[in-house]
């Protein structure tokens, strides 16, 4: 798809969404004043419907690679690269004829979702572990995939073996026909990177929706009373869980010490701060990994290169026409996994905010850099936290039993102002 199609798929989305919006606007509006009799609870299942997964721009515009329980690592990275994939579903090996599929469950042909940067950094630990076991003499000069079939215990091992690491996603997939409210709910209550649609018809996955976005498609509601009433909010006056604790290596620690950290961090980033002033100046991201694939120097010279020289070394997306940049929107945000992301900001260039920032302007300021967090930065420039994008979700998660988030700030504004209540995970109206 080149960027004149892109354009056209931003248009006819834009146009739809614009119209949806417009509609449920009106609605709402009408029901507020009393201009309609329309039942409160109606109003705000209104709102959830007009907001179905099918209207998210680009979410079937790339093919799904999928990897199989029995793939070995070395395979599953060397696929993953070269089809430049972010990461893909794990399939069950099981063969199963048509008329035992259908008594299945449609998630169950698949069991997880694992990253790229998760294998790889995996392997690196191992492949460090095995380096020192060898009393560092190891294999030095080979590229990263041919020390992997050098290292048979490592490169050999399946990825259904990794589940044992925790290196995989839960699986939780939706079907084209539902709605925003089952993704808010499934990426406010869990720790997942993306969630899959699954094809009802064969249960295979299709697309995928990112965090990016849902984030896109919630800005679309701006001008609603109770998302305004939450979004308009300082970060100041909002509870999320990294406010004040930032994962970071000072620029001078090696790039082996921060790939380290980089694994442990739950966020999949680490902040990169200079010892002497303790500013931000950089960020290292799981999506920056392939860059040391790449480049059979980095690969070998980590223990020795520092992670501020590492984190200058990025170079120009030369080949991307900024004037579509702020377009694009959800189309590649959901549609596209890219292992290698032309439009994430540079890593000496990491995306900030301050606490007296609104959450709309994060949202904002996320969206239009395609990123996946916003540190947060006093007036010293120093890191003080740092916002994800599920950050972001779970205040606009939607209250539902079983549910570990009871309610998001924005679904319990809307119930309050629809005369209603959540009542054993169903809605029930104020008396």
């Amino acid at each position: 798809m080149d960027q004149r199609d892109i354009e056209n798929v931003m248009k006819d989305s834009e146009s739809g969404m614009m119209e949806k919006k417009e509609t449920l606007i009106s609605n709402l509006n009408k029901t507020e004043h009393g201009n309609q009799d329309v039942d409160y609870g109606a109003a705000l299942q209104l709102f959830l419907d007009h907001i179905p997964i099918s209207s998210i721009p680009g979410i079937k515009n790339s093919s799904v690679l999928e990897l199989r329980t029995g793939d070995s690592v070395r395979d599953a990275i060397h696929m993953l690269y070269e089809k430049d994939v972010f990461g893909a579903p794990i399939a069950d090996n099981l063969d199963l004829d048509e008329s035992t599929m259908a008594t299945r469950r449609f998630s169950d042909k698949y069991i997880g979702f694992i990253d790229f940067a998760s294998m790889v950094l995996w392997c690196l630990e191992e492949l460090e572990m095995e380096e020192r076991h060898a009393n560092g003499n190891g294999d030095k000069k080979n590229g990263f995939i041919t020390m992997l079939e050098q290292n048979p215990d490592i490169g050999q091992t399946k990825v259904s073996e990794l589940a044992k690491s925790f290196l995989w996603d839960p699986f939780f997939p939706v079907q084209l026909d539902e709605t925003l409210f089952h993704v808010l709910l499934l990426l406010s209550k869990h720790r997942v990177q993306v969630v899959p649609i699954i094809e009802r018809s064969n249960s295979n996955v299709t697309g995928f929706i990112t965090q990016n976005a849902v984030i896109q498609l919630l800005l679309k509601s701006s001008g609603l009373a109770w998302f305004d009433s939450i979004a308009n909010k300082a970060l100041s006056e909002i509870r999320f869980e990294n406010e004040e604790h930032v994962v970071y290596v000072y620029g001078d620690q090696s790039m082996a010490e921060a790939l380290h950290t980089l694994r442990e961090s739950q966020i999949g980033a680490i902040a990169i701060i200079n010892r002497g002033t303790k500013k931000l100046i950089g960020i290292i991201r799981r999506s920056d990994i392939h860059l040391i694939i790449e480049n059979d120097n980095l690969l070998h010279n980590r223990k020795h290169l520092t992670a501020e020289e590492f984190i200058h070394m990025e170079t120009n997306n030369v080949d991307f026409d900024p004037s579509i940049e702020q377009d694009l929107g959800a189309l590649l945000s959901s549609g596209t996994l890219c292992l290698r992301n032309r439009f994430l900001p540079r890593m000496d260039s990491p995306v900030t905010n301050k606490k007296t920032d609104t959450l709309k302007q994060v949202m904002k300021n996320i969206a239009e850099t395609k990123s996946s967090f916003s540190f947060l930065i006093d007036d010293m420039q120093q890191a003080t936290g740092v916002l994800t994008l599920r950050d972001i979700i779970i205040q606009f998660a939607p209250p539902c039993i079983d549910s570990s988030i009871h309610g998001g700030g924005f679904f319990e504004s809307a119930l309050q102002q629809t005369g209603c209540h959540v009542e054993n995970g169903t809605l029930a109206y104020n008396h």
